[in-house]
């Protein structure tokens, strides 16, 4: 599994997840429950969203397109 993306913006990471998901793309999202343990107390904790190493690159040009950047690395 590869990390392409880190937020800690709740509707960026839904929206993540479901262009993901419309592509087939099985996506994990990564310390959720640590971000959401305190209500939001903690707005410094960031979701990592991981995809098999196989879907990274054509994750990233989905998520570079969705989200207009053209800088992801």
């Amino acid at each position: 599994m590869i990390e392409i993306e880190t937020t800690n913006d709740p509707v960026k990471l839904s929206f993540i997840e479901a262009v993901l998901k419309d592509a087939g793309i099985r996506a994990v999202v990564l310390d959720a429950e640590t971000a959401g343990m305190f209500g939001g107390a903690l707005p410094w904790v960031k979701r990592r969203v991981l995809v098999p190493d196989e879907q990274a690159d054509k994750a990233r040009r989905l998520l570079a397109d969705a989200l207009g950047k053209t800088d992801r690395a």
